[in-house]
């Protein structure tokens, strides 16, 4: 992965080709493992933002490559409880599961493995049938989640993929698919959500083994100051990396207090660049659309497109969160307004 962004490199290493519906599909990973400069950068000069400091976040967040290679390894003892080949299936969850439940969606559907479709919880159709509803929630008793479960119980089959199991979730969901070794104590979520996503991808087998080496290489590259000095930022995605794209703005916002957005990116184009200027950064995760990145250099701002997995370039993102948290002197692990779960009361 380049690491002088300072100069509005691409950055990013690519590893292989995905399988199944990734292979040459929008959000797909490029088939080079090659980082690529921009042609007038010049040479890394090594001026990189000191590391965030080694708190919940930080340690959590390196611990994804062996989450990741957990939750493959578990795919096939899940296989009953997850999305059977042809199944009708809608995915839920609220904020970052929620994101993660829109890049499973996508890919499931793409994959021709059947209509999937995503939901922010307290927005699920419940009148709508599906074979089967599968909700992503890392404590297991977020209030959205489990109204809705007490809503399809007895109607629709349900699964929840949990980070802990000894919580309300358990006894709504028809079954479970326990992730407690990616469980968190932060209250910005890293890798819970996207050991979740690992172990759908497996699931799907849309999880190459080379994966884990993108994260790996996520995790060992400098971050780059150039962004890190940015005052705001706009996060692109092309099919499944959509969803990602939207968790990486979420990332910035939570850990960071940045302003973040994200976009399709081909509507990009259509309204949202307008905010995009020097001091501004456009990072995309995923297939680049042809001439996006010279429009965006031409309007002074930085262009950085991370051409790991897809979902390792979320680890650059979360570990961008956490340095742009640390030159502000902010604490990742008490983010402003946040809770580690959304526990809402009854309506009098």
């Amino acid at each position: 992965m380049s690491t002088d962004v300072t100069a509005d490199v691409t950055t990013g290493a690519s590893a292989g080709t995905g399988t199944g519906a990734e292979a040459g599909a929008p959000g797909a990973t490029p088939g080079a493992r090659t980082a690529t400069p921009h042609p007038t950068a010049p040479a890394a000069q090594g001026d990189r933002t000191p590391a965030a400091p080694a708190g919940h976040a930080a340690r959590e967040l390196a611990s994804q490559p062996e989450c990741w290679l957990r939750a493959a390894e578990l795919a096939p003892s899940y296989r009953d409880v997850l999305p059977a080949q042809g199944e009708r299936v809608a995915l839920t969850g609220c904020g970052t599961s929620y994101y993660m439940a829109k890049a499973a969606a996508a890919l499931r559907e793409r994959a021709g493995l059947g209509e999937t479709d995503a939901f922010p919880a307290s927005e699920f159709p419940v009148g709508r049938h599906y074979d089967r509803v599968v909700a992503l929630t890392r404590s297991g008793t977020t209030t959205e989640v489990l109204d809705l479960l007490t809503r399809l119980r007895g109607t629709t089959r349900t699964t929840a993929v949990v980070g802990d199991p000894a919580t309300p979730v358990a006894d709504l969901a028809d079954e479970l698919a326990v992730l407690d070794f990616a469980d968190e104590v932060s209250v910005v979520q890293t890798r819970f959500a996207t050991t979740a996503l690992t172990l759908l991808r497996a699931h799907l087998d849309l999880f190459p083994e080379w994966v884990v080496e993108d994260a790996r290489t996520a995790l060992a590259e400098p971050v780059p100051a150039g962004l890190v000095d940015c005052g705001q930022f706009t996060f692109l995605g092309r099919g499944w990396t959509c969803g990602l794209a939207e968790e990486a703005a979420l990332k910035m916002r939570e850990a960071s207090l940045s302003w973040a957005e994200a976009y399709p990116a081909m509507e990009y184009r259509h309204g949202p660049i307008s905010v995009t200027t020097k001091g501004s950064a456009t990072v995309l995760l995923g297939q680049a659309p042809y001439g996006l990145e010279d429009q965006v250099r031409g309007t002074g701002a930085r262009w950085a497109h991370i051409t790991l997995d897809p979902v390792a370039g979320l680890v650059v993102v979360q570990r961008l969160a956490l340095a742009v948290a640390a030159a502000r002197g902010l604490d990742p692990d008490a983010p402003r307004h946040l809770t580690r779960s959304v526990i809402l009361e009854e309506e009098a």
